[in-house]
């Protein structure tokens, strides 16, 4: 049997006027027998502070392991990465060096998200439809999944009948010259379930919840004062007629298993150059929606959103004139624009005039050189993705999927010459062009049902921290404005995760800190990227 000691201290031994020497008196617990050990202190300070870094060390490590990681997915510039996920993930720490971080406070909460997405016009589902279906599928897994590298597209935008990025013009009420048809007893979705139809039929097998908008660029011929395609207006005495072309084409695409979230009244009301086309002004919106289609929705049980103007962000007067009718504004959902003129601050104009509509932004074309070797993802994502979304936008949308190498298809005398797709499509030749990636570092993360979340934004009150000189002990508080944080934008997603959007819109390399519940992340852009960090709540 082994002998058991305990100890007790015995004396300290004093040489040269020091007591560097403890003496310990051991008792077996058998016998009882005494045994003397002296030890040197300095050795066993020495000896009890290796022991004591090893479990400090071995302590932070373990908080180290369990501290938060940041995922993150970089588009550069110089095209060296393109959406890239890196290999790298950054830890929060305490360390809260390093300047004034970028803070993200969830507990202020804005605005919920619809989706990111583009328009699928009649052109992108005819380039699509005549794919291979192997490399169809394989394009479309890429834009509608969340696996992998995929994108995760989360909303689309379809055309009631053609818009100018189609072969040819069109609309489900055909008829010759003369001829009307007030019951919509020839209604037909003919030409949608060639290519339109059957291609959103296999976006809904890869993702059932994407989200759906419609608008028209003009009515049937003969409901226009012109009885033209390009220009002219509604006729008076087809209000009720149009209202239910609306209902037909909400019920016609649900049996195919189509559900249509949202309509627009009109594209571009105020833009008669677009082949098709038509003008709508604000009071014969306001007409239109509180005498007709408000009534017709009602009385048909159309539970799809009504979204008025859908035009620039120079006019936010034309739907603030509409909501100003209580009963057109009570069939009301929002407004949604574009951006081919004003500013993203219209839409807060909006918010704060109505805080009770919500905003869409429905369309924008951004396009780029085919063979560019830079890309301005930076310049595009602070516009787009932050400067819709920090002025109450529920989604994105830009215009449009898909063209082939010409930018074809397109209409005649207005079509669009210059509209490049997100993708463009070349028999079964696919390349990615600047929108895809734009609309990449917000879909794949900032998922349908996330919340817009506060941060730090340029002139925002920053607090900094620092040691009194006198007294070490005491903390002085400094509220900075701060004046040189990137533009960003955060959201809580339903997946328990915060996304930050980032961009580096200057010429340098910036390094930039993160502040999230007391704890901080050193991170670092190259100039002209974005970047994406994802981490859990």
């Amino acid at each position: 049997m082994k002998k058991l000691y305990f100890y007790t201290l015995d004396k300290t031994i004093t040489i040269d006027g020091f007591q560097p020497w403890l003496q310990l008196k051991f008792f077996c617990n058998k016998c009882l027998n005494k045994v003397y050990l002296t030890i040197n202190i300095m050795k066993l300070r020495m000896k009890l502070m290796a022991i004591s870094m090893m479990i400090t060390c071995g302590s932070a490590m373990a908080q180290q392991n369990n501290a938060r990681q940041i995922e993150a997915w970089i588009t550069t510039a110089d095209r060296s990465k393109l959406f890239e996920k890196q290999s790298v993930e950054i830890s929060f720490s305490n360390d809260a060096r390093g300047g004034i971080p970028i803070v993200i406070d969830e507990q202020h909460s804005m605005q919920s998200v619809d989706g990111f997405g583009f328009s699928l016009t009649g052109g992108s589902a005819e380039l699509m439809i005549k794919m291979d279906k192997a490399e169809r599928s394989k394009l479309l897994e890429d834009l509608f999944s969340k696996k992998n590298s995929d994108i995760g597209v989360s909303y689309i935008r379809l055309t009631i009948g053609a818009s100018d990025l189609n072969s040819f013009v069109f609309s489900y009420n055909d008829l010759p010259e003369g001829e009307t048809d007030f019951t919509l007893s020839k209604f037909d979705l003919a030409q949608d379930k060639i290519d339109v139809i059957p291609v959103i039929k296999e976006i809904l097998a890869i993702d059932p919840d994407i989200k759906i908008m419609a608008s028209p660029w003009s009515p049937p011929v003969w409901m226009k004062t012109n009885g033209r395609v390009k220009a002219g207006s509604l006729k008076k005495e087809c209000y009720e007629v149009y209202a239910l072309y609306f209902v037909k084409y909400i019920q016609e695409m649900a049996k195919h298993g189509i559900k249509i979230d949202a309509i627009t009244i009109q594209n571009e009301p105020i833009n008669a150059n677009n082949t098709p086309s038509m003008r709508m002004n604000a009071a014969e919106q306001t007409d239109f929606i509180k005498n007709h289609l408000g009534p017709a929705f009602q009385k048909n049980s159309i539970k799809t959103k009504i979204v008025l103007f859908d035009h620039n962000l120079d006019r936010p007067d034309y739907p603030l004139t509409v909501l100003r009718d209580p009963e057109a504004a009570q069939y009301v959902d929002g407004s949604g624009f574009h951006h081919y003129g004003g500013d993203m601050s219209a839409m807060s104009i909006l918010h704060n005039a109505r805080p009770d509509k919500h905003l869409y932004f429905t369309e924008q074309m951004v396009v780029e050189r085919p063979d560019s070797r830079s890309i301005a993802i930076a310049s595009q994502v602070k516009r787009l993705i932050i400067g819709a979304m920090q002025n109450w936008s529920r989604n994105v949308i830009l215009w449009n999927f898909a063209a082939d190498p010409n930018n074809d298809p397109h209409t005649d005398d207005g079509g669009c010459p210059m509209c490049q797709g997100a993708v463009t499509i070349d028999g079964n030749k696919v390349s990615k062009n600047i929108a895809y990636y734009v609309i990449a570092h917000a879909s794949k993360f900032v998922r349908p049902g996330s919340v817009r979340i506060a941060s730090s934004q340029q002139g925002s009150p920053s607090v900094a921290l620092t040691t009194d000189e006198e007294q070490r002990e005491v903390v002085r508080v400094a509220v900075i404005e701060n004046r040189d944080v990137l533009p960003n934008i955060a959201f809580r997603t339903p997946e328990g995760k915060i996304a930050l959007i980032v961009v580096n819109d200057s010429y340098a390399i910036r390094s930039f800190k993160v502040q999230y519940k007391g704890q901080y992340a050193n991170l670092q852009l190259e100039p002209g990227s974005a970047g994406t960090y994802i981490w859990e709540l």
